[in-house]
């Protein structure tokens, strides 16, 4: 089976990549970061904890890998004294067998272990992917705060607005002094949006590499118990044996 070392690596690689990026345009980035700090404060803390879950799908690979090295040795007297998680519907199938380090799997055992692993890896994937949309929320709902606020103050100044002066340049001066904040507030709005959605890019590049260790994993898994499946039935081949 692949190792996800190599998922790891390419993981972290990216997120070096993206680290760099950054610090290049930290100034930037700060500047739009305080914009909105509350919904991008937000939007960061739901990015780390994807990228944690991301994580920790390539590393929950690791114990059962280690699981099923033991049956591959073919050593007698090896014992698993741990029982997997996402192999639980094949240690559970196993049943006394995984004690003797020796199996047999029929085809219906073999559809419903892979079918029960197949479940539980779109289980952790799932999270993964509302983590991914909950970004792109976060991002609009930021702006579409922001929007409103600006709205309010643009409605402010123009109730505020004093046309009976009879000094023309005073009012458009202080229309232009009023509507400043506003205007600057409505280009700062789009920083939540700039967040999320730069963040769910971020996540679903992890996304990816996950699944891919995981469908990797997956193949491993099926062509291995394949290989210790009776394709015929022992009711069926004791009848024609008779």
């Amino acid at each position: 089976m692949s190792n996800p070392k190599h998922t790891l690596f390419w993981m972290t690689f990216f997120l070096a990549i993206v680290a760099v990026v950054g610090v290049l345009i930290h100034q930037p980035l700060i500047t739009a970061f305080m914009a909105n700090w509350v919904f991008n404060l937000l939007i960061l803390c739901v990015l780390i904890v994807g990228i944690g879950l991301t994580y920790r799908q390539v590393f929950v690979l690791f114990p059962e890998l280690r699981w099923i090295s033991q049956f591959r040795t073919g050593q007698s007297g090896l014992s698993v004294l741990e029982e997997p998680r996402l192999l639980k519907p094949l240690a559970r199938q196993l049943g006394e067998d995984s004690k003797r380090d020796r199996f047999t799997l029929s085809t219906m055992s073999l559809r419903t272990v892979l079918d029960g692993i197949h479940s539980r890896m779109d289980e952790q994937r799932e999270i993964t992917r509302y983590f991914i949309n909950l970004l792109v929320f976060l991002g609009l709902l930021g702006t579409f705060w922001g929007l409103l606020g600006t709205i309010n103050a643009v409605g402010a100044v123009i109730t505020n607005l004093d046309m009976g002066q009879g000094d023309l340049s005073k009012v458009f001066a202080d229309l232009q002094a009023g509507l400043l904040t506003p205007l600057q507030g409505m280009g700062t709005a789009f920083s939540s949006s700039l967040f999320g959605l730069g963040g769910s890019l971020i996540l679903g590049f992890l996304d990816i590499q996950a699944g891919h260790a995981q469908n990797r994993f997956y193949d491993g898994l099926e062509e291995w118990l394949t290989g210790v499946t009776n394709l015929l039935d022992p009711f069926n081949s004791n009848e024609r044996q008779r």
